[in-house]
């Protein structure tokens, strides 16, 4: 059995199916599309992505992932530019107008997937690892000056086509369609999609500048809730700054995009043409709505095209990647038929879910940041700093994502509490190794264990183990030798490996959940957690059910 079927290597399965041009066509090569492309071609199919515009946009958007997202990220090979390119997030500190601490966030620098709670970016920069990491791989290719302009769903396959920058047409076949092109999203108006909107929208003066002479920013990241102007300040990435200042009612929005109103809003902070460059500016319009369907057959949305959110949580391409880590796994699985295609509604069910929390969260602190009425202010600050006399509004950020509810989960057991969970990630050794779980063990599915129940597993149970290459990780204490092949006190050697916990970071985890063993999904989700070895065979067996594998069972 393989220990990472993620590989980069030609040949993998259902490569040019059917003569379609594509086994999945991705409309959009932003970071969510450009992730959902690499996590596909990494497991061997062919993906082909269009995109409108000739070359990637220069400026930033996004300024922020978070741990999971990272993890994600490291995944696809991006570890080296998150050590050089980008610098944890620290504080995010909440004023009011005078200057008095409402809310106080120290972020973690080693979160609950080992990457820091927040990260800072620079988006171009992190666009340009993914378009360097894509290229790397011979089934992906990306066709950008293409602008979709159709989108048919034929039943067995999908056919798209796109017009060139010289005027030409050019028609694209594949098995599924992924739109991932945005807010104004082509691929959604095919879908035909209502939008759920929570009306709470503002416009933002965004200033992305780079300051001449380096300046310590502690908080290194301000939210000033002032109702004379809501504005924020963060860092957007090493040499990188933001400043964002709401629009009034008295302004309109083209005195507002201005360079002159950029300086002189920008001056509060004692930033001048004299010390710093300004990028660019640009008034952005915050939403919070989402997409209510999804899928529509053989096209699917992922992002932007599917849910916008106001930045206030740090969610918006977070989200998106998310969106990409859960659906690529469950293409994988109906591409290489070993799954029926009504998995990928519970893409949709699991992800809208989240999305939907997420976009909640977004507003909620939204409209405490964004209050313009002075004596409304007022009672805000009032409570608020009553709040951290007792304490609240101090530490640990807000987890900005809800346990998985329903969708491609055990729920045999309703007392598994980490089901539907998020699992940590610490670092292992393995013969002689250190690093982190995932580098060792790679992704896709795992069986996560303090003892391989493997011995005491039914037929089925093991069959669904070889179908989908379940890798079954043993995992001993750190103060307790890693066991050798031939150790007789071992009784789980054909553990596929055995590593050691060096971080404390998944004994403690198992323990107090009262857990033995943990299935965790590709996106490092928990489908189901078990207790003895007849537990785990429910486990197993209930995946392959609900994933309706092809002759599991013969």
């Amino acid at each position: 059995m393989s220990t990472d079927r993620d590989d980069d290597t030609p040949g993998g399965p259902g490569r040019g199916a059917a003569g379609w041009d594509a086994d999945v066509l991705i409309v959009g090569d932003g970071p969510v599309g450009q992730t959902l492309a690499i996590l596909l071609a990494r497991r061997g199919w062919s993906v082909t992505v269009v995109d409108r515009w000739p070359q990637p946009y220069t400026m930033s958007r996004a300024v922020a992932f978070d741990s999971e997202a990272a993890r994600v990220l490291a995944a696809l090979g991006l570890t080296g530019y998150i050590a050089d390119e980008t610098e944890p997030s620290g504080r995010y500190v909440w004023q009011n107008g005078d200057g008095k601490v409402l809310l106080d966030i120290e972020g973690s620098a080693r979160g609950w997937c080992h990457w820091p709670d927040s990260t800072s970016m620079y988006q171009p920069g992190l666009e340009a690892a993914l378009t360097a990491r894509g290229a790397q791989l011979p089934t992906l290719r990306v066709l950008r000056g293409h602008e979709a302009v159709d989108a048919a769903d034929l039943g067995d396959h999908v056919e798209l086509t796109c017009v060139g920058l010289d005027g030409g047409r050019r028609t694209l076949s594949a098995r599924w369609l992924v739109g991932c092109d945005g807010a104004n999203s082509f691929v959604r108006d095919r879908v035909g999609t209502p939008m759920r909107d929570l009306d709470f929208a503002h416009d933002f003066l965004i200033c992305d500048v780079v300051l001449h002479e380096e300046r310590t920013f502690d908080p290194n990241n301000l939210q000033i809730c002032d109702p004379a102007r809501p504005r924020t300040e963060a860092s957007a990435g090493p040499g990188h700054r933001r400043w964002e200042f709401m629009r009034l009612a008295d302004e309109s929005v083209e005195e507002l995009n201005t360079p002159d109103s950029a300086w002189r809003l920008l001056k509060l902070f004692d930033v001048t043409p004299g010390n710093a460059t300004l990028l660019r500016h640009a008034v952005y319009t915050f939403r919070s709505r989402w997409a209510e369907q999804w899928r529509s057959g053989r096209l699917l949305l992922a992002g932007d095209a599917a849910h916008v959110m106001p930045p206030f949580a740090g969610q918006g391409m977070c989200s998106g990647i998310r969106d990409a880590a859960n659906l690529s796994w469950k293409l994988d699985l109906v591409l290489a038929g070993r799954a029926d295609e009504a998995v990928l509604d519970t893409y949709v069910s699991e992800r809208a879910a989240h999305v939907r929390h997420a976009v909640r969260m977004s507003v909620d602190l939204g409209r405490v940041i964004c209050q313009l009425d002075p004596a409304a202010a007022a009672d805000r600050d009032m409570a608020m700093l009553a709040a951290r006399e007792r304490g609240v509004g101090r530490g640990a950020p807000q987890a900005p994502v809800h346990p998985l509810r329903d969708g491609l989960l055990h729920r045999a057991d309703t007392r598994g509490r980490l089901t539907g969970r998020l699992t940590p990630q610490g670092r292992v050794r393995r013969d002689g190794t250190t690093a982190l779980f995932d580098d060792l063990i790679g992704t896709g599915f795992v069986l996560l264990t303090t003892e391989d129940p493997r011995p005491r597993l039914s037929q089925e149970a093991l069959r669904v183990l070889d179908r989908l290459d379940i890798r079954t990780v043993r995992v001993l204490p750190a103060a307790e030798p890693t066991p050798t092949p031939t150790d007789d006190r071992v009784p789980d050697a054909a553990a596929d490996a055995t590593v050691v916990d060096v971080d404390a970071t998944y004994i403690p985890y198992l323990t107090e959940a009262g857990a033995t063993s943990v299935l965790v999904r590709p996106d490092f989700y928990v489908f189901g957690q078990a207790d003895t070895p007849e537990a785990c065979a429910a486990l197993l067996t209930d995946l392959g059910r609900q994933l309706e594998v092809a002759a599991l069972t013969h």
